[in-house]
């Protein structure tokens, strides 16, 4: 997933606040703001928008800056390193700003960077609100912008005191369809596709300036019994399937839900290949997954497939457009939805149906912890903190049973990002490596060993043990076994497996990525990491609990276990298999990793039925409204996801089948 730098993005839960404010609020009211060329109350419009655009220069009032003339150089930390500026300025205003280098990667990082930048330019400004989905890449572009605002002897109070008022602020846009789709990542562009293929006109509105949403980072769907399965001999047993996936998520699922998944996935693939969006089938051992097309051509398919469909039936799709508020009518029944442009116009979109994509609230950390306590890293999309469903417990849906679950999918170390400025990239995944091998010890943050190790093997096991122990788990080596990793390799350390990285967590290394290759320079790398605060060192396993803030009683009473269960071969406590249990020598000093649970998104948060039409308090629906991707994905899972591809294809089986059923709705209306 593209994220190296995890934990020290979220230092405290105050830094998580001021982050999902950053995401979600970063609007400030009109009577804080200087407004520009006050319009009238509202423009109507059923199709095309018709508002008055003009404003007075942005830049109109602001303090005169006093400059050295000349360019200059600055750097800040992003959110996946270092974005290096070189911003040129008069004896009065910036000039120009070149981005020499960033690594934000991101099609939503890439925009965010270029908005700013523009906007900075263009109101000779620093008060520019962070891009959704982006706020860290942003808040980094704009203190790389801030260095070099010192060192040309600018007023940096001043310019980010130059707040500027939006161009449209306080103008309406009514416009009309048969179906809205708020959210366009996978879910959301297939809703809005099916529903316009079946005849409505259809208005998608997205509040980033990307298609595609998590769809553009995912790897693989699983699409079951799809014809290229079946092709290639991989045939799911359906009803054992379903029984399984029931009795694994302890019967609280809806099974009417699952069997239409497990059913009607396939038919996806076919459906996804005729649109363009061509998926490679992968016999996963045994399981059906299927690759989604290259990076970088992901966001340009979906595009193509809303122009052919979307916006030749008569639509819209409305980018940097935040929803904020379903209308009802008097009955209670959802009659279209409100929200804000980036320019600051409001949207009123009437419409006979409304299909809500908005992917979650992963992102929002407050959320995730209330519902979920879980306190770990956030590998999904920033943007993704909850609005759609606010929007619809506010019309009267029902917060389920079961809200809370997460898609906690991947082991990460806190070490990566900063032993990536001083290593390649392979001795940089030193660390993390560690943390996929059963052959270590792993302790929670008191030092009470919680797992037999080698649930590290699968993912999920891997994941969902770690985050029921607190927000990080440690991972104990000792000098011995570290010896043996630089002379030999992880085959000196008996890994059974390469670790079950992601693939992108190892492309930068994918020819050293061997059981045999020897890891040169593993101690100076371990010892990086102590001296950059992202993981624990000591000469005894008393001096290591100190130093880790564990508890020494504890820590060194679990080791004295495990060293037992290590000479006898029998692990009394979780029967861990002898074969990983690696002897740890009796000499330091001794490590500890800090690693940590990306959680890819939310699962769920509404209710719906298989017709995927959200319900209130008493199970009904409410008239009008729809929810589909991981608004809905709860009906599948108990109280975490257990899936391995299921997010992905679910988001576009569930988009199509949602869509083509607000179609038959609005359209019979």
């Amino acid at each position: 997933m593209k994220r190296e730098k995890w934990s020290r993005l979220f230092v405290s839960v105050l830094c998580l606040s001021m982050f999902i404010l950053l995401l979600g609020g970063c609007k400030q009211k009109k009577s804080d703001r200087e407004i520009v060329n006050e319009p009238d109350n509202s423009v109507e419009n059923s199709g095309e928008n018709t508002a008055d655009t003009s404003s007075s220069d942005t830049a109109e009032g602001a303090a005169v800056q006093n400059f050295k003339a000349g360019t200059y150089t600055g750097q800040a930390e992003g959110k996946e390193g270092i974005i290096k500026v070189e911003v040129t300025y008069s004896d009065t205003k910036i000039t120009d700003i070149k981005i020499v280098s960033q690594s934000e990667g991101s099609d939503i990082g890439d925009e965010a960077l270029n908005t700013v930048k523009e906007e900075v330019l263009e109101g000779q400004t620093l008060a520019v609100d962070a891009v959704s989905g982006a706020t860290e890449s942003s808040n980094g572009l704009l203190a790389a912008i801030e260095d070099t605002v010192e060192q040309a002897g600018g007023d940096v109070a001043a310019l980010k005191a130059n707040i500027i008022a939006k161009e449209n602020e306080g103008k309406v846009e009514k416009l009309t369809a048969d179906v809205a789709v708020v959210g366009a990542g996978a879910s959301g562009v297939s809703a809005a596709v099916t529903a316009a293929d079946k005849g409505a006109k259809v208005i998608i509105i997205e509040k980033t300036g990307v298609i595609g949403g998590a769809s553009n980072l995912s790897w693989a769907g699983k699409f079951y019994n799809s014809s290229a399965a079946l092709e290639n001999g991989v045939k799911v047993e359906v009803e054992k399937e379903i029984a399984d996936w029931i009795a694994n998520n302890h019967w609280r699922v809806d099974a009417a839900a699952i069997r239409q998944y497990v059913t009607k996935s396939g038919e996806t693939y076919d459906w996804l290949a005729k649109k363009g969006y061509q998926t490679t089938f992968l016999n996963f051992n045994g399981e059906q997954l299927h690759v989604l097309p290259s990076y970088e051509s992901r966001q340009g398919i979906l595009k193509k497939m809303l122009k052919e469909s979307v916006e030749k039936g008569g639509g819209q799709v409305l980018t940097e457009t935040t929803g904020e508020k379903l209308l009802t009518n008097e009955s209670g029944d959802v009659i279209g939805v409100s929200g804000e442009k980036s320019d600051g116009t409001t949207v009123e979109i009437t419409a006979k149906g409304v299909i809500l994509a908005t992917g979650g609230y992963a992102a929002n950390a407050e959320m995730v912890k209330e519902y979920f306590g879980f306190e770990g890293i956030n590998g999904g999309l920033g943007q993704n903190i909850g609005e759609g469903l606010k929007m619809a417990w506010a019309v009267g849906a029902k917060v389920p049973d079961n809200m809370g679950g997460q898609m906690l999918h991947q082991t990460l170390a806190r070490a990566t990002a900063d032993l990536k400025k001083e290593f390649e990239p392979f001795k940089a995944s030193y660390p993390l490596m560690t943390a996929y091998l059963p052959d270590f010890m792993n302790v929670g943050p008191s030092g009470a060993r919680f797992r037999d190790e080698a649930a590290t093997l699968t993912a999920v096991a891997a994941a969902n043990t770690s985050a029921f122990n607190g927000p990080y788990h440690l991972v104990i080596i000792s000098k011995s076994q570290l010896d043996l990793l630089e002379k030999k390799g992880m085959s000196g350390v008996n890994a059974p497996q390469l670790p079950g990285m992601p693939p992108e967590f190892y492309a930068d290394f994918t020819d050293q990525f061997t059981l045999d290759n020897p890891w040169t320079d593993a101690q100076k790398v371990f010892d990086a990491m102590v001296e950059n605060g992202d993981g624990y060192k000591g000469d005894t396993i008393e001096e290591l609990a100190e130093n880790a803030g564990m508890d020494a009683e504890t820590f060194k009473a679990e080791y004295k276990n495990y060293m037992q269960a290590v000479k006898t071969g029998v692990d009394t406590e979780f029967g861990k298999n002898k074969k990983y249990l690696f002897p740890m020598g009796e000499k330091g000093p001794y490590y500890a990793v800090i690693a940590e649970i990306n959680n890819l998104g939310s699962v769920g948060g509404l209710l719906v039925n298989k017709d995927f039409r959200v319900l209130n308090d008493e199970r009904v629906p409410i008239k009008g409204l729809y929810a589909v991707g991981l608004e809905s994905e709860g009906v599948l899972f108990n109280d975490t996801y257990v899936g391995n591809g299921v997010g992905i294809g679910y988001s576009f089986t569930s988009g199509r089948l949602g869509g083509e059923n607000a179609a038959a709705y609005a359209l019979d209306k």
